[in-house]
Parts: C-alpha cells; structure tokens; sequence
C-alpha cells in the first residue's frame, strides 16, 4: 500500500505550541478494514490505549504523546493547528497522525463520523484546550513525547519512519 499522504507544519501561536519539527500526517484513502482490523494493526504496531468515539468540537492537544486517528465512519472537516491552522476534510478510509502539541478540532461532522484514537506504547494523554497557564509546560513536554516505533498501520517500512526522523 502507499498512500496519498500531505504533510503538514504548523506554527507555535503562543497560546497552542504546535510541535517544532515533526508533521501533522493525514493518509487518504489507506485503510479498508473493520474496527477489529484497525484495532489489531494499531496494537501490532505499538499503538494502544485505544478508543473510538468522536473529535472534540474545540481546539485542544496532548502535549505528553502523540495520537492516531483512524476515520472509521462518516466525514468530518477538521482545523489542525489551532485557529490559524488548516482545515482538512477526512472521510472513512483516513488516518491522520498527530504529533504532540498540535492543535485539533472537529468544525462539523455527519452524524455517523466515528474514529479510532490510539497513543505510540498505549501512553496515557493529558488534554490542553490552549490556556495560556498551560503553555509554559506544554513547552517542556512536546519534546519528551517517544517517538513511534512503528507507523500505525504499514509497520516498520510505513512512511512515518521517513517523515518522522
């Protein structure tokens, strides 16, 4: 598989940091399997402490790890990077990789929009909303997430091992 894939940087605002190096990765079109499927590639990869549910409808980031979403259902037009960001639509099929630090809201979903999160090792998240008492840490902690082992779904050869180094 290789999929269409856009790399995104966005810059720290002052209020939601961004991450400094790593891209915001959305891959379109790259996934034709059942939650199941999606589940089990994720964990065979080293991503877990999985969920499904939705996206929050406010900015906010996770500025301990880095998360995975995989679209399981419906289509969703997303604002990465805060509201100076960009917006991106994503529909069932898609998978965006987000980097620690990097702002993401849910602008407008159809009803049935569902996604799958995953964190790299199962790391727990913390939940930033861009306050400016948090940014001071978010600081601090951005660089310290692990990087994946893995893509979450192609593995050791999956083009986030080139697009992370």
């Amino acid at each position: 598989m290789n999929p269409n894939i856009n790399s995104l940087f966005f810059e720290d605002d002052g209020f939601y940091p961004n991450h400094p190096f790593l891209p915001t990765l959305v891959y379109y079109n790259c996934l034709d399997s059942t939650t199941d499927e999606v589940e089990r590639l994720f964990h065979q990869n080293r991503w877990a402490n999985t969920w499904t549910g939705g996206v929050f409808d406010y900015h906010h980031y996770h500025s301990k790890t880095h998360e995975v979403l995989a679209v399981l259902e419906g289509t969703s037009t997303l604002t990465l990077g805060g509201p100076n960001g960009k917006v991106v639509d994503v529909k069932k099929g898609d998978l965006i990789v987000i980097p620690a630090g990097v702002a993401h809201k849910n602008e407008g979903a159809t009803e049935d929009f569902q996604v799958m999160g995953a964190y790299p090792y199962g790391e727990s998240f913390d939940l930033k909303t861009g306050e400016k008492h948090e940014y001071e840490e978010a600081l601090k902690t951005i660089p310290e997430a692990k990087k994946p082992s893995a893509d979450p779904i192609l593995g050791k050869r999956g083009p986030l091992m080139e697009l992370w180094v």
